[in-house]
């Protein structure tokens, strides 16, 4: 509001927008998607990203708050924010100009509220009720839900998903959608076995999952008997040369019936400084749903992972998902989702640019940009320059416009004017 200079008139009417659900949530990011998979080639698959994020509120009435565990807090000390918990799922779009590097954009952002918890005295069937609002509500299985809905709306490309370790298990794992590859993080003690022999003849009893068991990932790891392979994959601006190890079929007690391949990653060394001591990232250890996947392919697609930790740092420092004073359900749903979808078809549009557009020079404290890649600050400087530019130069007849009819004296000041200055504030 304050960019088009209506920061001094009446905004109820855009809150009443989504307080009273105007605003059909399902076919928001249909035009974001559609964009994406126009965009990539026939036989690409669409690699998304799900994970969810927390935003800090204060009010008690406003509706989906509770105490959540802080993800930023210490690892010796478990710390509690009240706020909103949303989940997303980001879609990445490759760099022609750059093998490798890609674009994380949203596809999906829903508000995923934890049940509210009966009193002590409250009849049996709200508890009951609670019981099994604890399991539809919970994160894993709400993301299987979304997931699912996405495979709907994305009926004819294979969609390669990658998650979090707080998503590896059950609720997701033995939901896989047609068509759809999980990749994953795992623990370093999973219990891992070989499929089940084929039963010979008639057999009786109940259907066999799990075979012989096999080596934890991180028994894996040490087991100098099973060499090292190299993979190179995009991540942090260049190619690097990773040092895996690979594991397939193998069945895990999350996933049943189904054959799945375990990828250990060796970690990387790195030096903080030019003359440092060479240190070393953690071990990563990756499951994934297809056991024929290239290695390569896997890798490179949970490398994209990061992009949408920067979706979310964006979202809440740049566009202000959150901050906007709304407590109803309807608007505390659509609100947010409204500016993420902004903010994909502004990433959209961006990508779309095939030649960086000349702007301002940045400021020398300014780190260094990653040549061919629009950084979602400069998307939004091009955009205002564009916008104020066509209306501060509409008129071109050469005769004064109307004066305004409105009392006030603020009122009457020219519009794009007052969005300039206070874009320069």
């Amino acid at each position: 509001m304050s960019a088009s200079g209506k920061q001094f008139q009446d905004w109820s009417a855009a809150y009443r927008l989504f307080k009273e659900n105007r605003i059909d949530q399902r076919k928001l990011f249909t035009p974001v998607i559609t964009g994406i998979l126009d965009a990539l080639e026939q036989d690409d698959p669409l690699v998304t990203m799900m994970d969810d994020t927390l935003v800090r509120k204060c009010g008690r009435k406003i509706a989906g708050t509770g105490w959540k565990r802080d993800p930023l807090g210490p690892a010796f000390h478990t710390n509690l924010i009240w706020g909103q918990r949303y989940l997303q799922i980001s879609a990445a779009l490759p760099d022609s100009n750059t093998p490798g590097r890609a674009c994380g954009i949203p596809i999906d952002f829903h508000h995923a509220p934890s049940p509210a918890k009966p009193r002590k005295n409250a009849p049996p069937e709200a508890w009951e009720e609670y019981k099994v609002q604890q399991k539809t509500c919970k994160i894993s299985a709400f993301g299987a839900t979304q997931l699912a809905e996405l495979r709907r709306k994305v009926p004819d490309r294979k969609i390669v998903c990658t998650l979090d370790g707080g998503y590896t298990n059950k609720e997701l794992f033995v939901n896989i959608p047609e068509n759809t590859t999980i990749i994953g993080r795992i623990r370093k003690d999973a219990s891992l076995f070989l499929p089940p022999d084929e039963p010979i003849g008639t057999s009786r009893g109940r259907k066999k999952y799990y075979g012989e068991p096999l080596p934890t990932p991180e028994q894996l790891r040490q087991d100098d008997s099973i060499p090292w392979r190299s993979v190179t994959a995009f991540a942090v601006g260049k190619h690097h040369e990773f040092k895996v190890k690979t594991m397939a079929p193998v069945r895990w007690k999350s996933s049943k019936d189904k054959d799945m391949l375990i990828v250990v990653i060796r970690p990387l060394g790195y030096r903080p400084r030019k003359g440092a001591k060479l240190l070393y990232r953690n071990p990563s250890y990756l499951i994934c749903s297809d056991p024929d996947m290239p290695i390569e392919q896997l890798l490179q697609a949970y490398l994209w992972r990061w992009e949408i930790e920067l979706n979310f740092r964006d979202e809440k420092t740049i566009m202000g998902v959150g901050e906007a004073q709304v407590r109803t359900p309807s608007s505390v749903q659509t609100l947010p989702a409204f500016i993420v979808a902004i903010y994909a078809i502004l990433l959209l549009a961006a990508h779309s640019i095939k030649a960086t557009p000349s702007c301002l020079p940045p400021p020398k404290w300014y780190p260094k940009q990653l040549s061919g890649r629009i950084t979602t600050q400069k998307a939004i400087s091009l955009f205002r320059s564009k916008f104020w530019g066509i209306n501060i130069d509409s008129n071109k007849s050469g005769f004064a416009s109307k004066s305004s009819t409105e009392r006030t004296p603020f009122y009457s000041l020219s519009s794009i004017k007052s969005a300039v200055c206070y874009a320069l504030k």
